[in-house]
């Protein structure tokens, strides 16, 4: 299982995968449909386009947008270059990379020459799929990850197809998609209560312009003649289209906003249809899952998340943490208490010493050890007993505490 929280996950992608039987795609309508379908031009994947099946499950949303972005890149480049090579790939993407100078990014630091080009490209996206807030706020957001990260793939095209990037491409392209949102939301006939989330997730998302108020009234204000193909096209269509989208449904007045972007843009009718079709069907099957249609306290944003990521990392280390914890009976016999019983003071303190001590010992735990971290032990001690069902069980007969 590719695992992209752990160094080499790159390079064992393109081994499971055997990209060399890779079929072409011949068009660009194509190749972002098949896109548009996994929910990578919305920030929520819930597939890969890939050869051989890649489970979603028991992922961070992080590490599913780190195969995303990835497989993505590499679809375009096999699609402008009609070339399934690897390391053609992994090359022309470091070189592409290397041309940009986004905020908080540091090249000194991500290219140290004594690596090579896939763990070059392994540190590249780790940084591309984050947002611009902090850990913290992160923590408390429904923003996860970039929700613009196709923006990367839009301009990776440029330089396939030139062997550079045009002047301030990002910031131009960036200006559109924020102009084009912006006046969608304004456009509604009706706020939704997930307008503040939308525009909460692009804010995060954007590296080279601000979403501010523009004073734009209408389509005519917006200067979209630097879209030149009909991906970047398409894209914009299709956000605006989920700015648009309010109470399972899009309005007639919403329609007409739709209709006169595509007429500016000289997009046919035709897809205008379709992109408000698939958005609808889009957000009806998946808005639990959506972050940005999600509700939610903020507390209990950040319990959902932490929770998610614990989960994950037990599962992962199970063998690993059964081994240190069934080392220790004491710390067993407490655990199993903890399940039915309130643990006094001084029983929770022999319970956090102890963990923080195994976490030490365990490279993927050592979240733990953070500032903060103690507080998501509480989270660790409620899902050690699923883990070990039995060895608890058996434990919890044995213990002569009442």
């Amino acid at each position: 299982m590719i695992n992209p929280s752990a160094f080499g996950w790159i390079d064992k992608f393109f081994i499971e995968q055997k990209t060399s039987d890779q079929i072409f795609m011949v068009s660009e309508e194509e190749f972002y449909l098949q896109t548009r379908a996994t929910g990578f031009i919305f920030g929520h994947i819930i597939s890969f386009d890939t050869l051989k099946p890649i489970p979603l499950k028991e992922r961070l949303a992080e590490e599913i947008s780190k195969i995303g972005m990835l497989n993505t890149l590499y679809k375009m480049y096999c699609l402008v270059k009609q070339d399934t090579d690897k390391d053609n790939f992994i090359s022309e993407a470091v070189s592409f990379y290397n041309l940009l100078t986004p905020k908080g990014f540091n090249p000194l630091q991500k290219m140290l020459p004594s690596n090579s080009e896939s763990s070059k490209l392994e540190k590249i996206i780790h940084d591309r799929v984050q947002t611009n807030e902090d850990l913290f706020s992160k923590s408390f957001s429904h923003v996860i990850t970039n929700a613009l990260l196709f923006i990367d793939v839009l301009a990776f095209k440029k330089h396939l197809e030139k062997g550079s990037l045009p002047e301030k491409y990002f910031n131009r392209i960036e200006d559109s998609v924020i102009s084009v949102i912006s006046l969608s939301l304004k456009s509604k006939t009706g706020i939704s209560v997930h307008d503040d989330l939308l525009q909460k997730l692009f804010e995060s998302s954007v590296r080279y312009t601000k979403f501010s108020d523009k004073q734009i009234k209408s389509i005519e204000d917006i200067d979209l003649s630097n879209l030149e193909n009909n991906l970047e096209k398409f894209y914009v269509i299709d956000l605006a289209g989920i700015s648009l989208w309010s109470d399972e449904k899009v309005e007639n007045e919403e329609r007409y906003f739709l209709f006169k972007l595509g007429e500016k843009l000289n997009i046919s009718e035709r897809f205008i249809i379709e992109s408000i079709d698939f958005v609808n069907d889009f957000i009806i099957k998946y808005k639990n899952e959506i972050p940005y249609f999600n509700n939610s306290n903020p507390v209990k944003n950040f319990y959902d998340h932490t929770t998610e990521s614990v989960v994950v990392l037990l599962n992962r280390n199970k063998k690993r943490l059964v081994k240190e914890v069934s080392q220790s009976k004491e710390l067993m016999q407490l655990i199993a208490k903890s399940t039915h019983k309130e643990l006094d003071k001084e029983e929770k303190r022999k319970i956090k010493t102890q963990l923080l001590d195994i976490c030490k010992t365990v490279p993927s735990l050592t979240i733990f050890l953070l500032p903060g971290g103690s507080l998501l032990l509480p989270i660790l001690i409620k899902f050690i007993p699923q883990l070990l069902p039995s060895a608890f069980n058996e434990n919890e007969e044995r213990d002569p505490t009442p």
